[in-house]
C-alpha cells in the first residue's frame, strides 16, 4: 500500500472521525507490528495539533491484555487517543479509566494496511444514522432472540443494561469507538441456546465455506465449544480468572453498509450490516461486570434478530 493511501486513512480518522484540534494534545499508541499504520495517524495527527505523541510497545500475548502503565497513563492524559495495536486494548481498564478521564479514543485492534483503507473509506455520518435506526428498533427491549440458517438460536437479556452504538463518530468528551466503525452493542446479563459462527472468528480469520463453529450457553455462561483451538485459548484465561472467562460478553449487530464483503478481519467484519456477533470473555469496557483476559468475537452470518417478538430491521 503507498504511503499516500495510508496518509488518507489516517485524515479520515483524525479529522473526520476524531475532530482533533490544534489546541488538542493526541497520543498514538502502537507495537512493534503495527509501527506503519501508528506512523500514518501520528502524522495526521501531529499537522493538526502540535502536542501529538506515539508510544510504541512489544505486542500483547491476548486480546484484552492490559498495555503498558506508562501508555495507560498516558491514554488518561491526552485530550484525544488512537490505538492501532495488534491485540485489542478495547476491553481494558486502561481505555476505559482514560474516557473516564475525558479522553475520546479510537481503538483499531488487529488493523492492517488493506483494512485501513478499506474501513476508512466510508460515509460515517451514514454509519451513525444506521446505528441510531437498529439502537431505536432494541433500545427497550426486555430480550433479544438471534436465529441463523447455519443453526444459531440464542436469546439474550440485555437487563438493563445499556445498549451502545460505535458509529466512528468521536466528538465529545469520554466517547470512544472502534475504527473502522458501526455496530449497536450490549452486554447481556443473561443468554440461553446456541450460536454458530459461520463468519469469521479469531485464530481462524474467514472460516472456509461449510465451516462452523458451535457454541452452547447456559445461564449466560459457554458451556461447550466445539473447536479445540478456541476452546484452548478460553480454558487458558480461565486458569487466571476461573468461569469468567466463559462469560457470554456481548452481542452486536454491523450496521456499516460499506463493508460488502467479510475479509477475515473481525475487526472489519463485526461491522458489516446484516450481521450479527457475540463475544466470549471480558465484558467490563462495555457496561458489563466481568473482568477476562480475552474478548473472542464471532461473526454470525444471515441472522434473523428478534425484538420482544418483533423482528429488527438490520441495514444491508
Amino acid at each position: 500500500m503507498s504511503n499516500d493511501g495510508l496518509a488518507a486513512a489516517a485524515t479520515t480518522a483524525v479529522e473526520q472521525c476524531m475532530a482533533l484540534d490544534a489546541a488538542e494534545s493526541c497520543v498514538v499508541v502502537t507495537d512493534d507490528k503495527r509501527r506503519p499504520i501508528g506512523e500514518a495517524l501520528y502524522d495526521a495527527a501531529s499537522a493538526v495539533a502540535a502536542e501529538t505523541t506515539i508510544l510504541q510497545y512489544p505486542p500483547g500475548d491476548q486480546h484484552g491484555e492490559e498495555p503498558p502503565g506508562p501508555v495507560a497513563a498516558a491514554m488518561a492524559a491526552a485530550d484525544v487517543f488512537l490505538a492501532p495495536t495488534t491485540k485489542s486494548v478495547s476491553h481494558t481498564r486502561a481505555r476505559g479509566d482514560a474516557c473516564e478521564a475525558g479522553a475520546r479514543g479510537a481503538t483499531l485492534p488487529g488493523i492492517t494496511e488493506e483494512v485501513f483503507l478499506t474501513g476508512l473509506d466510508a460515509d460515517y455520518d451514514a454509519i451513525a444514522a444506521h446505528c441510531a435506526d437498529v439502537l431505536e428498533q432494541v433500545a427497550d427491549a426486555e430480550e433479544i432472540r438471534v436465529t441463523s440458517p447455519a443453526g444459531t438460536d440464542i436469546t439474550v437479556t440485555p437487563g438493563g443494561r445499556e445498549w451502545h452504538t460505535d458509529t466512528g463518530i468521536v466528538h465529545d468528551a469520554g466517547d470512544f469507538s472502534n475504527l473502522p466503525a458501526g455496530e449497536v452493542f450490549v452486554s447481556p446479563t443473561d443468554a440461553n441456546g446456541t450460536y454458530v459462527v459461520d463468519g469469521t472468528m479469531r485464530p481462524h480469520g474467514l472460516l472456509d465455506e461449510g465451516q462452523r463453529l458451535r457454541f452452547e450457553v447456559e445461564d449466560g455462561y459457554v458451556t461447550e465449544i466445539s473447536d479445540d483451538e478456541i476452546r484452548a485459548q478460553v480454558e487458558t484465561a480461565a486458569e487466571a480468572v476461573g468461569r469468567d472467562a466463559y462469560n457470554l460478553a456481548e452481542l452486536g449487530i454491523g450496521t456499516n453498509v460499506g463493508v460488502t464483503d467479510l475479509v477475515g478481519s473481525v475487526l472489519l467484519d463485526e461491522k458489516a450490516a446484516g450481521t450479527v456477533h457475540l463475544a466470549i470473555g471480558d465484558d467490563a469496557g462495555i457496561g458489563g461486570d466481568t473482568d477476562a483476559p480475552l474478548h473472542l468475537d464471532g461473526i454470525v452470518r444471515e441472522p434473523t434478530v428478534m425484538a420482544d417478538g418483533e423482528e429488527v430491521e438490520l441495514p444491508r
